[in-house]
């Protein structure tokens, strides 16, 4: 295992009956950052995750959490490190704050400035029994209790789920001050904007194996930047050559309006080539997670069946947010 690395995946298997969950899986997740897991439904992410918490046994290939055999050194491990799930089941007769508090001793205790601090920034009222609670504050004590601790490596598998947006940048924001603090986490998220916020590098997980993986600056170098347009006139072919998915269409007032995009070293020549033709205005896009990540799942994906992970829940891929499916289970 790299000296620098808290979690390193190679050639992971895992197979339930005649489907394959995971085929070959490769991961790597750096000390001190943030990196983000992205894939639907059926991709393999939760089970993954299952394999990395000793929750599963993989089939084949190797799979190291900080330095330790993950279904070895479980309970050594689930000392170091803190996992929120996305569907959290709490204790029905013990309070928020005792459930907290309970979490907390399995890692050795809790920073208790810092459990006060985040129960106020959540706005949670921890007096409340685990039945009481919404959704949303179950997801709550789980946060509360894995930020207010020193764990080395949180693994979040879309902690935010049933979150208000407001709530959601709360979360953003204790993220980013447990990265300060030298914490490393592996987030799965079903918001892609949120895995673009926070995350340092990202690994997009289809079909049980890794597609893609780098920081978001790497994949958005494999994926077209948008070019929205008004052209005083309709350009020649000529001038279209560097640009792909073309759209000409009158423009309401006058000229024309273009709808295309460039691969990102080509930006430059597009304009070049345009530019003739009277640019009323313009605006870019550069690719976003989202593009990449739908051109991955819609354009590059063969006609599958998209079954289950074989130890997830069900629930349909969103077509603009990815569902990232869930998983409650907390220990094995």
């Amino acid at each position: 295992m790299g000296a620098n690395r808290v979690i390193e995946v190679q050639g992971l298997r895992k197979s339930f009956g005649k489907f394959k969950a995971l085929n070959g899986l490769d991961l790597s997740v750096e000390q001190g950052q943030v990196h983000g897991f992205l894939g639907p439904n059926g991709a393999g992410k939760s089970t993954t995750i299952r394999v990395l918490l000793g929750l599963l046994k993989a089939d084949g290939g190797t799979a190291r959490v900080l330095g330790g055999d993950p279904w070895k050194d479980v309970v050594e491990l689930h000392r170091r490190l803190a996992y929120v799930p996305g569907d959290v089941s709490l204790w029905p007769g013990m309070s928020g704050g005792e459930a907290i508090d309970l979490l907390g001793s399995l890692r050795g205790g809790l920073n208790e400035a810092r459990r006060a601090e985040l129960i106020e920034r959540f706005e949670l009222d921890p007096t409340k029994r685990g039945r009481q609670y919404s959704k949303g504050n179950r997801q709550k004590v789980a946060i509360v209790a894995a930020l207010a601790s020193d764990a080395e490596l949180l693994i979040l598998d879309e902690p935010t789920s049933g979150l208000d947006p407001l709530m959601e940048n709360v979360f953003q924001e204790v993220i980013g001050e447990a990265k300060a603090r030298g914490t490393s986490v592996l987030l799965s998220s079903h918001i892609l904007a949120e895995v673009e916020t926070l995350a340092d590098r990202l690994s997009i997980i289809r079909d049980g194996s890794v597609v893609e993986t780098g920081t978001l600056a790497d994949l958005r170098g494999h994926a077209r930047t948008a070019i929205h347009a008004v052209l005083d006139r309709a350009p020649e072919r000529a001038a279209l050559a560097t640009l792909h998915e073309v759209r000409l269409e009158a423009a309401h007032s006058s000229g024309v309006r273009l709808e295309a995009t460039a691969d990102a070293d080509r930006i430059g020549d597009a304009m070049l080539l345009l530019a003739p033709y009277g640019i009323a205005s313009l605006t870019v896009e550069p690719p976003s997670l989202e593009s990449l990540f739908l051109r991955l799942y819609e354009t590059d994906r063969d006609d599958d069946a998209g079954g289950g992970d074989g130890a997830s829940g069900g629930g349909g891929e969103r077509q603009k947010r990815g569902e990232l499916g869930g998983d409650a289970a907390a220990s094995r």
